[in-house]
Protein backbone atom coordinates (compact mmCIF):
# COMPACT_ATOMS: atom_id res chain seq x y z
CA UNK A 1 0.00 0.00 0.00
CA UNK A 2 1.15 3.81 -1.30
CA UNK A 3 -0.21 7.43 0.72
CA UNK A 4 0.78 9.97 -1.53
CA UNK A 5 1.68 13.53 -1.34
CA UNK A 6 -0.60 15.85 -3.76
CA UNK A 7 1.40 14.61 -6.51
CA UNK A 8 1.96 11.20 -7.80
CA UNK A 9 5.84 10.14 -8.66
CA UNK A 10 6.66 8.47 -11.54
CA UNK A 11 8.14 5.55 -9.50
CA UNK A 12 6.96 3.28 -6.93
CA UNK A 13 9.43 1.50 -3.94
CA UNK A 14 9.02 -1.55 -6.21
CA UNK A 15 11.42 -0.43 -8.69
CA UNK A 16 14.04 0.07 -6.04
CA UNK A 17 13.75 -3.51 -4.74
CA UNK A 18 11.55 -2.97 -1.74
CA UNK A 19 7.99 -3.83 -0.60
CA UNK A 20 6.83 -1.50 2.09
CA UNK A 21 3.40 -2.06 4.27
CA UNK A 22 3.28 1.24 3.22
CA UNK A 23 5.27 4.17 2.01
CA UNK A 24 4.18 7.60 2.92
CA UNK A 25 5.54 10.01 0.11
CA UNK A 26 5.98 13.61 0.26
CA UNK A 27 4.37 14.69 3.18
CA UNK A 28 3.71 18.27 4.15
CA UNK A 29 5.79 18.97 7.75
CA UNK A 30 2.98 19.26 9.90
CA UNK A 31 1.93 15.29 8.48
CA UNK A 32 5.28 14.26 9.35
CA UNK A 33 5.74 16.13 12.87
CA UNK A 34 2.15 14.93 13.54
CA UNK A 35 3.42 11.34 12.85
CA UNK A 36 6.78 11.39 14.92
CA UNK A 37 4.36 12.08 18.19
CA UNK A 38 2.19 9.67 17.43
CA UNK A 39 5.16 7.01 17.54
CA UNK A 40 6.58 8.00 20.51
CA UNK A 41 9.31 9.02 18.60
CA UNK A 42 9.53 13.24 19.63
CA UNK A 43 8.14 16.02 21.84
CA UNK A 44 7.68 19.27 20.88
CA UNK A 45 9.12 22.27 22.50
CA UNK A 46 7.62 25.40 23.98
CA UNK A 47 7.86 27.01 20.49
CA UNK A 48 6.41 24.03 18.82
CA UNK A 49 9.48 22.66 17.54
CA UNK A 50 9.95 18.73 17.35
CA UNK A 51 12.61 17.49 19.20
CA UNK A 52 14.15 14.11 18.68
CA UNK A 53 16.88 11.94 20.05
CA UNK A 54 19.03 10.80 17.36
CA UNK A 55 20.35 7.63 19.62
CA UNK A 56 24.03 6.70 19.62
CA UNK A 57 24.95 8.60 17.31
CA UNK A 58 24.80 12.05 17.73
CA UNK A 59 27.58 12.93 15.32
CA UNK A 60 28.69 11.74 12.01
CA UNK A 61 31.14 8.92 11.79
CA UNK A 62 33.92 9.38 9.77
CA UNK A 63 35.44 6.34 9.98
CA UNK A 64 32.58 4.23 9.17
CA UNK A 65 31.76 6.48 6.27
CA UNK A 66 32.77 4.43 2.91
CA UNK A 67 33.09 5.25 -1.18
CA UNK A 68 32.86 2.25 -3.69
CA UNK A 69 35.94 1.64 -5.41
CA UNK A 70 35.47 0.77 -9.10
CA UNK A 71 35.87 2.26 -13.01
CA UNK A 72 34.13 5.27 -12.12
CA UNK A 73 36.86 6.28 -8.83
CA UNK A 74 39.43 4.40 -8.79
CA UNK A 75 41.77 6.43 -10.23
CA UNK A 76 40.16 9.72 -9.02
CA UNK A 77 39.48 9.72 -5.42
CA UNK A 78 41.58 10.41 -3.05
CA UNK A 79 41.71 6.87 -0.96
CA UNK A 80 43.28 6.46 2.53
CA UNK A 81 41.81 7.38 6.07
CA UNK A 82 39.02 10.12 4.80
CA UNK A 83 37.89 8.43 1.63
CA UNK A 84 37.87 4.65 2.43
CA UNK A 85 37.43 1.77 -0.32
CA UNK A 86 34.56 -0.21 -0.23
CA UNK A 87 34.57 -2.93 -3.26
CA UNK A 88 31.17 -3.19 -5.75
CA UNK A 89 30.18 -6.53 -4.06
CA UNK A 90 30.23 -5.43 -0.47
CA UNK A 91 27.90 -2.36 -1.48
CA UNK A 92 25.82 -4.70 -3.94
CA UNK A 93 24.96 -7.48 -0.62
CA UNK A 94 24.59 -4.64 1.58
CA UNK A 95 21.88 -3.02 -0.69
CA UNK A 96 20.00 -5.98 -0.70
CA UNK A 97 20.17 -6.48 2.66
CA UNK A 98 18.91 -3.12 3.36
CA UNK A 99 16.12 -3.13 0.84
CA UNK A 100 14.71 -6.48 1.82
CA UNK A 101 15.04 -4.86 6.03
CA UNK A 102 12.70 -2.40 4.54
CA UNK A 103 9.85 -4.36 3.39
CA UNK A 104 6.70 -4.63 5.33
CA UNK A 105 7.51 -1.93 7.42
CA UNK A 106 6.36 1.83 7.33
CA UNK A 107 8.38 4.13 5.55
CA UNK A 108 8.57 8.10 4.47
CA UNK A 109 9.48 8.84 0.92
CA UNK A 110 10.95 12.21 -0.23
CA UNK A 111 11.38 13.85 -3.86
CA UNK A 112 13.88 16.59 -3.49
CA UNK A 113 16.77 18.15 -5.05
CA UNK A 114 20.04 19.81 -4.38
CA UNK A 115 21.74 23.10 -6.03
CA UNK A 116 19.43 26.03 -6.52
CA UNK A 117 21.23 27.02 -9.94
CA UNK A 118 18.86 24.88 -12.02
CA UNK A 119 21.67 24.44 -14.95
CA UNK A 120 23.34 22.08 -12.02
CA UNK A 121 20.28 20.92 -9.90
CA UNK A 122 20.52 17.06 -8.96
CA UNK A 123 17.39 15.86 -7.90
CA UNK A 124 17.01 13.14 -5.16
CA UNK A 125 15.18 10.71 -3.53
CA UNK A 126 15.10 9.66 0.04
CA UNK A 127 13.90 7.00 1.81
CA UNK A 128 13.44 6.84 5.54
CA UNK A 129 12.96 4.94 8.15
CA UNK A 130 11.07 7.26 10.48
CA UNK A 131 9.28 10.49 9.68
CA UNK A 132 10.94 12.65 11.59
CA UNK A 133 14.13 11.82 9.55
CA UNK A 134 11.99 12.93 6.78
CA UNK A 135 11.01 16.43 8.04
CA UNK A 136 14.97 16.81 8.29
CA UNK A 137 15.24 16.15 4.29
CA UNK A 138 12.12 18.54 3.54
CA UNK A 139 13.90 21.15 6.10
CA UNK A 140 17.53 20.50 4.29
CA UNK A 141 17.69 19.99 1.13
CA UNK A 142 15.84 21.55 -1.38
CA UNK A 143 11.86 21.71 -2.37
CA UNK A 144 10.60 20.93 -5.86
CA UNK A 145 7.50 22.90 -6.77
CA UNK A 146 3.93 20.82 -6.30
CA UNK A 147 4.13 20.60 -10.08
CA UNK A 148 7.70 18.74 -9.99
CA UNK A 149 6.89 16.43 -7.67
CA UNK A 150 6.23 13.53 -9.83
CA UNK A 151 7.09 14.74 -13.01
CA UNK A 152 10.97 13.93 -12.63
CA UNK A 153 13.24 10.99 -12.15
CA UNK A 154 15.96 10.93 -9.38
CA UNK A 155 19.39 11.05 -10.15
CA UNK A 156 20.42 10.32 -6.48
CA UNK A 157 19.01 8.15 -4.10
CA UNK A 158 19.74 8.02 -0.12
CA UNK A 159 18.33 4.86 1.80
CA UNK A 160 18.59 5.20 5.30
CA UNK A 161 17.91 2.28 7.66
CA UNK A 162 19.05 3.32 11.06
CA UNK A 163 17.46 -0.26 12.67
CA UNK A 164 19.82 -2.04 10.46
CA UNK A 165 22.86 -3.21 11.25
CA UNK A 166 25.76 -4.73 9.62
CA UNK A 167 27.62 -7.87 10.27
CA UNK A 168 31.57 -6.65 10.18
CA UNK A 169 33.00 -10.11 9.52
CA UNK A 170 30.81 -10.83 6.42
CA UNK A 171 30.12 -7.16 4.70
CA UNK A 172 33.28 -5.38 4.71
CA UNK A 173 31.98 -2.68 7.29
CA UNK A 174 33.76 -1.46 10.61
CA UNK A 175 31.38 -2.35 12.61
CA UNK A 176 27.30 -2.35 12.61
CA UNK A 177 26.78 1.11 11.44
CA UNK A 178 27.56 2.56 7.72
CA UNK A 179 27.63 5.18 4.97
CA UNK A 180 28.39 3.66 1.54
CA UNK A 181 28.39 6.56 -1.60
CA UNK A 182 28.24 4.42 -4.75
CA UNK A 183 28.78 6.53 -7.82
CA UNK A 184 27.94 4.33 -10.44
CA UNK A 185 25.00 3.32 -9.42
CA UNK A 186 24.32 7.14 -7.82
CA UNK A 187 23.20 5.83 -3.81
CA UNK A 188 23.85 6.75 -0.45
CA UNK A 189 23.11 4.03 1.67
CA UNK A 190 22.86 4.57 5.47
CA UNK A 191 22.79 2.01 8.24
CA UNK A 192 22.92 1.84 11.78
CA UNK A 193 23.08 5.63 12.20
CA UNK A 194 20.09 8.21 13.03
CA UNK A 195 22.08 11.06 12.67
CA UNK A 196 20.56 13.12 10.38
CA UNK A 197 23.93 14.82 9.14
CA UNK A 198 24.93 11.90 7.77
CA UNK A 199 21.98 12.55 4.65
CA UNK A 200 23.28 16.44 4.61
CA UNK A 201 27.10 15.68 3.97
CA UNK A 202 26.45 12.21 2.43
CA UNK A 203 25.29 14.49 -0.94
CA UNK A 204 27.87 17.15 -0.07
CA UNK A 205 30.63 14.43 -0.47
CA UNK A 206 28.64 13.61 -3.85
CA UNK A 207 28.82 17.33 -5.15
CA UNK A 208 32.02 17.74 -4.42
CA UNK A 209 32.91 14.75 -6.78
CA UNK A 210 30.74 15.62 -9.34
CA UNK A 211 30.48 19.57 -9.92
CA UNK A 212 34.58 19.59 -9.63
CA UNK A 213 35.13 16.65 -11.61
CA UNK A 214 32.57 16.80 -14.42
CA UNK A 215 31.55 20.70 -14.34
CA UNK A 216 34.95 22.40 -12.79
CA UNK A 217 32.33 24.09 -10.91
CA UNK A 218 34.08 24.94 -7.37
CA UNK A 219 32.51 23.15 -4.30
CA UNK A 220 32.80 25.11 -1.31
CA UNK A 221 32.21 24.62 2.80
CA UNK A 222 31.68 28.26 3.06
CA UNK A 223 28.75 30.48 3.79
CA UNK A 224 27.22 33.24 0.81
CA UNK A 225 25.73 36.56 1.29
CA UNK A 226 24.78 39.30 -1.08
CA UNK A 227 25.10 43.10 -0.84
CA UNK A 228 22.11 45.40 -1.62
CA UNK A 229 24.56 46.12 -5.07
CA UNK A 230 24.66 42.41 -6.21
CA UNK A 231 28.01 41.74 -4.81
CA UNK A 232 28.47 38.37 -3.29
CA UNK A 233 30.70 37.63 -0.67
CA UNK A 234 31.98 34.04 0.80
CA UNK A 235 33.03 33.21 4.18
CA UNK A 236 34.83 30.35 5.22
CA UNK A 237 36.30 29.12 8.38
CA UNK A 238 36.40 26.23 10.92
CA UNK A 239 34.13 26.42 13.82
CA UNK A 240 34.68 28.66 16.18
CA UNK A 241 35.96 30.98 13.80
CA UNK A 242 33.04 33.29 13.28
CA UNK A 243 31.68 32.19 9.93
CA UNK A 244 27.75 32.24 10.55
CA UNK A 245 28.11 35.30 12.79
CA UNK A 246 29.81 37.21 10.59
CA UNK A 247 28.16 35.91 7.49
CA UNK A 248 24.45 36.73 9.07
CA UNK A 249 24.78 40.46 8.41
CA UNK A 250 20.83 42.32 8.18
CA UNK A 251 22.33 44.54 5.38
CA UNK A 252 22.78 41.64 3.01
CA UNK A 253 20.63 39.10 2.12
CA UNK A 254 22.11 35.27 2.79
CA UNK A 255 22.12 33.11 -0.09
CA UNK A 256 23.23 30.03 2.28
CA UNK A 257 24.95 29.25 5.55
CA UNK A 258 27.16 26.21 4.38
CA UNK A 259 27.92 24.58 1.48
CA UNK A 260 27.82 26.38 -2.25
CA UNK A 261 28.70 25.79 -5.75
CA UNK A 262 31.06 28.58 -7.66
CA UNK A 263 30.33 28.29 -11.45
CA UNK A 264 31.09 30.77 -14.55
CA UNK A 265 28.32 33.12 -14.00
CA UNK A 266 26.94 32.09 -10.44
CA UNK A 267 27.33 31.30 -6.76
CA UNK A 268 24.42 28.56 -5.59
CA UNK A 269 23.37 27.32 -2.52
CA UNK A 270 23.58 23.41 -2.43
CA UNK A 271 20.79 23.26 0.08
CA UNK A 272 17.22 25.05 0.80
CA UNK A 273 18.01 25.02 4.69
CA UNK A 274 20.20 25.48 7.36
CA UNK A 275 21.66 22.90 10.06
CA UNK A 276 22.88 25.39 12.96
CA UNK A 277 24.74 24.15 15.84
CA UNK A 278 22.57 25.48 18.97
CA UNK A 279 24.29 24.43 22.00
CA UNK A 280 24.54 28.21 24.34
CA UNK A 281 22.09 29.06 21.48
CA UNK A 282 20.33 32.54 22.76
CA UNK A 283 18.13 34.90 21.54
CA UNK A 284 20.97 38.18 22.04
CA UNK A 285 23.86 36.20 20.60
CA UNK A 286 22.14 34.55 17.70
CA UNK A 287 18.61 36.04 17.10
CA UNK A 288 18.08 34.73 13.58
CA UNK A 289 18.88 30.99 14.59
CA UNK A 290 16.76 31.34 17.98
CA UNK A 291 13.58 32.75 15.89
CA UNK A 292 13.71 29.79 13.70
CA UNK A 293 13.50 27.38 16.44
CA UNK A 294 9.61 27.30 15.78
CA UNK A 295 6.99 24.57 13.79
CA UNK A 296 8.83 22.52 11.08
CA UNK A 297 12.28 22.64 13.18
CA UNK A 298 13.76 19.86 13.52
CA UNK A 299 15.74 19.76 17.29
CA UNK A 300 18.29 16.95 17.82
CA UNK A 301 19.81 15.81 21.07
CA UNK A 302 18.62 18.92 23.38
CA UNK A 303 17.80 18.63 27.04
CA UNK A 304 14.57 20.64 28.49
CA UNK A 305 14.97 22.60 32.06
CA UNK A 306 12.77 20.20 34.02
CA UNK A 307 9.39 19.53 34.32
CA UNK A 308 9.26 21.96 31.11
CA UNK A 309 8.89 21.98 27.75
CA UNK A 310 11.50 25.15 27.33
CA UNK A 311 14.99 23.90 25.99
CA UNK A 312 18.51 24.47 28.29
CA UNK A 313 20.82 25.03 25.58
CA UNK A 314 23.33 25.02 27.88
CA UNK A 315 22.83 21.46 28.66
CA UNK A 316 25.35 19.58 26.91
CA UNK A 317 25.20 16.00 28.68
CA UNK A 318 23.84 14.12 25.43
CA UNK A 319 26.09 15.77 23.22
CA UNK A 320 27.84 19.25 22.31
CA UNK A 321 26.57 18.92 19.05
CA UNK A 322 23.14 19.68 19.16
CA UNK A 323 21.45 21.12 16.25
CA UNK A 324 18.60 22.53 14.94
CA UNK A 325 17.68 22.22 11.30
CA UNK A 326 14.80 24.46 9.67
CA UNK A 327 14.38 25.59 5.85
CA UNK A 328 16.23 28.45 4.67
CA UNK A 329 13.25 30.76 4.59
CA UNK A 330 13.20 30.67 8.42
CA UNK A 331 15.75 33.14 7.75
CA UNK A 332 14.47 36.78 7.44
CA UNK A 333 16.67 37.76 5.10
CA UNK A 334 17.07 34.82 3.46
CA UNK A 335 17.51 35.56 -0.57
CA UNK A 336 15.16 33.18 -2.55
CA UNK A 337 16.21 31.77 -5.32
CA UNK A 338 19.46 31.01 -3.32
CA UNK A 339 21.97 31.85 -5.83
CA UNK A 340 23.91 35.28 -6.79
CA UNK A 341 26.45 36.33 -9.29
CA UNK A 342 30.00 35.79 -9.00
CA UNK A 343 31.70 36.44 -5.70
CA UNK A 344 34.02 39.88 -5.34
CA UNK A 345 35.11 39.17 -2.03
CA UNK A 346 36.35 35.56 -0.12
CA UNK A 347 36.96 35.61 3.37
CA UNK A 348 39.37 33.05 5.01
CA UNK A 349 37.93 33.51 8.85
CA UNK A 350 40.77 32.05 11.33
CA UNK A 351 40.58 31.77 15.17
CA UNK A 352 44.58 32.35 15.79
CA UNK A 353 44.73 31.68 19.44
CA UNK A 354 48.44 32.03 19.30
CA UNK A 355 47.77 35.84 18.23
CA UNK A 356 50.62 36.05 15.68
CA UNK A 357 48.62 36.47 12.50
CA UNK A 358 46.71 39.85 11.67
CA UNK A 359 43.53 40.65 12.28
CA UNK A 360 42.68 41.61 8.41
CA UNK A 361 45.01 40.78 5.46
CA UNK A 362 45.16 40.73 1.51
CA UNK A 363 46.21 37.45 0.25
CA UNK A 364 47.90 36.91 -3.36
CA UNK A 365 46.86 34.27 -5.77
CA UNK A 366 49.27 31.69 -4.69
CA UNK A 367 48.63 32.54 -0.99
CA UNK A 368 45.24 32.28 -1.49
CA UNK A 369 45.42 28.55 -2.71
CA UNK A 370 47.98 27.75 -0.21
CA UNK A 371 45.69 29.05 2.90
CA UNK A 372 42.94 27.02 1.02
CA UNK A 373 44.28 23.84 1.51
CA UNK A 374 45.83 24.98 5.32
CA UNK A 375 42.38 25.37 6.43
CA UNK A 376 44.17 26.83 9.27
CA UNK A 377 42.76 28.19 13.29
CA UNK A 378 43.92 27.27 16.91
CA UNK A 379 41.69 26.46 19.49
CA UNK A 380 42.57 27.69 23.19
CA UNK A 381 43.68 25.43 25.23
CA UNK A 382 41.34 22.76 27.08
CA UNK A 383 40.53 21.98 30.86
CA UNK A 384 43.53 19.40 30.80
CA UNK A 385 46.27 19.14 33.25
CA UNK A 386 49.50 20.27 31.78
CA UNK A 387 47.89 21.98 28.82
CA UNK A 388 48.58 25.41 28.61
CA UNK A 389 48.99 25.98 24.77
CA UNK A 390 46.71 26.54 21.59
CA UNK A 391 45.68 23.70 19.66
CA UNK A 392 46.42 24.22 16.41
CA UNK A 393 43.85 22.59 13.86
CA UNK A 394 43.99 22.17 10.00
CA UNK A 395 42.09 21.41 7.80
CA UNK A 396 42.02 21.36 3.99
CA UNK A 397 39.56 23.61 1.93
CA UNK A 398 37.87 24.26 5.30
CA UNK A 399 36.42 20.59 4.90
CA UNK A 400 38.75 17.95 4.23
CA UNK A 401 36.53 15.12 5.65
CA UNK A 402 34.21 16.00 2.78
CA UNK A 403 36.15 15.92 -0.05
CA UNK A 404 36.67 12.55 -2.24
CA UNK A 405 39.27 14.76 -4.44
CA UNK A 406 42.78 15.34 -3.58
CA UNK A 407 42.71 19.10 -2.01
CA UNK A 408 45.59 20.36 -4.06
CA UNK A 409 42.54 19.55 -7.15
CA UNK A 410 40.00 22.32 -5.28
CA UNK A 411 43.02 24.78 -4.86
CA UNK A 412 43.48 24.88 -8.06
CA UNK A 413 40.36 25.55 -9.76
CA UNK A 414 39.75 27.97 -7.07
CA UNK A 415 43.52 29.67 -8.06
CA UNK A 416 41.92 29.60 -11.66
CA UNK A 417 38.64 31.39 -10.77
CA UNK A 418 40.49 34.12 -8.63
CA UNK A 419 42.41 34.77 -11.95
CA UNK A 420 40.13 35.02 -14.03
CA UNK A 421 37.36 37.03 -12.19
CA UNK A 422 39.36 39.31 -10.00
CA UNK A 423 38.33 37.87 -6.95
CA UNK A 424 39.83 40.21 -3.60
CA UNK A 425 40.92 37.25 -0.83
CA UNK A 426 41.00 38.57 2.36
CA UNK A 427 42.08 36.33 5.75
CA UNK A 428 40.50 37.46 8.27
CA UNK A 429 42.02 36.36 12.35
CA UNK A 430 38.96 36.93 14.47
CA UNK A 431 41.33 35.56 17.21
CA UNK A 432 43.95 36.87 19.74
CA UNK A 433 45.73 40.32 19.73
CA UNK A 434 48.83 41.74 21.73
CA UNK A 435 49.48 38.51 22.71
CA UNK A 436 48.52 34.40 22.85
CA UNK A 437 45.42 33.30 24.77
CA UNK A 438 46.32 34.23 28.49
CA UNK A 439 48.44 36.93 27.51
CA UNK A 440 46.52 38.72 24.94
CA UNK A 441 43.00 39.76 24.39
CA UNK A 442 40.68 38.83 21.78
CA UNK A 443 40.17 40.74 18.48
CA UNK A 444 36.73 42.77 19.26
CA UNK A 445 33.92 41.69 17.05
CA UNK A 446 33.00 45.28 15.98
CA UNK A 447 36.34 45.79 14.30
CA UNK A 448 36.23 42.20 12.81
CA UNK A 449 32.89 43.89 11.31
CA UNK A 450 34.23 47.49 10.68
CA UNK A 451 37.24 45.25 8.74
CA UNK A 452 34.88 43.19 6.52
CA UNK A 453 32.57 46.09 5.98
CA UNK A 454 35.88 48.21 4.52
CA UNK A 455 36.75 45.55 2.24
CA UNK A 456 33.49 44.92 0.76
CA UNK A 457 32.97 48.60 0.87
CA UNK A 458 36.23 48.65 -1.77
CA UNK A 459 37.50 50.81 1.29
CA UNK A 460 40.59 49.06 1.52
CA UNK A 461 41.35 49.19 -2.23
CA UNK A 462 43.71 52.65 -1.82
CA UNK A 463 45.46 52.26 1.23
CA UNK A 464 49.15 51.52 1.72
CA UNK A 465 49.62 48.05 3.06
CA UNK A 466 53.05 46.40 4.44
CA UNK A 467 53.96 42.61 4.19
CA UNK A 468 53.94 40.34 6.85
CA UNK A 469 57.93 39.16 7.57
CA UNK A 470 57.13 35.37 8.13
CA UNK A 471 53.55 34.89 6.39
CA UNK A 472 54.48 37.50 3.63
CA UNK A 473 50.27 38.31 3.46
CA UNK A 474 49.76 42.03 3.10
CA UNK A 475 48.45 44.05 6.03
CA UNK A 476 46.72 47.59 5.43
CA UNK A 477 48.32 49.89 7.85
CA UNK A 478 44.96 51.45 8.21
CA UNK A 479 41.01 50.69 7.92
CA UNK A 480 38.08 52.86 8.74
CA UNK A 481 36.69 53.02 12.70
CA UNK A 482 40.05 50.12 13.39
CA UNK A 483 42.44 51.64 15.60
CA UNK A 484 45.66 51.34 13.45
CA UNK A 485 48.24 49.74 16.37
CA UNK A 486 46.06 46.58 16.07
CA UNK A 487 46.63 46.11 12.13
CA UNK A 488 50.02 45.28 12.66
CA UNK A 489 50.47 42.13 15.16
CA UNK A 490 53.85 42.26 16.59
CA UNK A 491 52.91 46.04 16.85
CA UNK A 492 50.64 44.90 19.63
CA UNK A 493 53.40 42.94 21.51
CA UNK A 494 54.96 44.44 24.52
CA UNK A 495 57.72 41.84 23.84
CA UNK A 496 58.48 41.51 20.26
CA UNK A 497 61.12 38.92 20.27
CA UNK A 498 58.66 36.61 21.70
CA UNK A 499 56.63 37.35 18.65
CA UNK A 500 59.11 37.20 16.57
CA UNK A 501 59.65 33.61 18.26
CA UNK A 502 56.14 32.45 18.38
CA UNK A 503 55.49 33.56 14.39
CA UNK A 504 58.58 31.02 13.65
CA UNK A 505 56.96 28.07 15.52
CA UNK A 506 53.76 28.91 13.73
CA UNK A 507 55.58 28.92 10.45
CA UNK A 508 56.86 25.49 11.37
CA UNK A 509 53.40 24.02 12.21
CA UNK A 510 51.98 25.11 8.50
CA UNK A 511 55.48 23.34 6.96
CA UNK A 512 54.53 20.53 8.43
CA UNK A 513 50.99 20.37 7.92
CA UNK A 514 51.97 21.17 4.57
CA UNK A 515 53.97 18.28 3.93
CA UNK A 516 51.60 15.91 2.85
CA UNK A 517 49.94 17.61 0.07
CA UNK A 518 53.25 18.91 -1.27
CA UNK A 519 53.80 16.14 -3.63
CA UNK A 520 50.62 17.36 -5.80
CA UNK A 521 51.04 21.10 -4.63
CA UNK A 522 52.24 23.16 -8.56
CA UNK A 523 55.28 25.40 -7.67
CA UNK A 524 52.98 28.15 -7.20
CA UNK A 525 51.52 27.12 -4.52
CA UNK A 526 54.57 25.73 -2.92
CA UNK A 527 56.13 29.53 -3.36
CA UNK A 528 53.18 31.33 -0.81
CA UNK A 529 54.92 28.80 2.17
CA UNK A 530 55.56 30.93 5.24
CA UNK A 531 59.42 31.89 5.50
CA UNK A 532 61.44 31.06 8.68
CA UNK A 533 63.12 34.16 9.77
CA UNK A 534 66.21 33.99 11.76
CA UNK A 535 65.65 35.05 15.39
CA UNK A 536 68.89 35.62 17.74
Amino acid sequence: MQEFGKKNPTANLADLGIHAAIAHWNLPAEELVQKTLELGQGVLNDTGALCVNTGKFTGRSPKDKFTVKDAITEKSVDWGDVNIPISPEAFDSLYNKVTNYFNGKELWVRDSYACADPEYRLNIRVVNETPWANLFCNDLFLRPTEAEIGTAQHDWLILQAPGFLADPAVDGTRQGNFTIVNFTRKVILIGGSAYTGEMKKGIFGVLNFILPHNHHVLSMHCSANEGKNGDVALFFGLSGTGKTTLSADPDRALIGDDEHGWAKNSVFNFEGGCYAKCIDLSEEKEPQIYAAIKPGCLLENIKFYPDTNKVDYADASITENTRAAYPIDYISNAKEPSYGGKPQNVFFLTCDAFGILPPISKLTKAQAMYHFISGYTAKVAGTEVGVTEPQTTFSACFGRVFLPLHPTKYAELLGKKLEEEHVNVWLINTGWSGGAYGTGSRMKLKYTRAMITAALNGELDNVAYEAHPVFGVLMPVECPNVPAEILVPRNTWSDKEAYDKKANELAQLFVKNFAKYADKANDEILSAAPKVMSVA
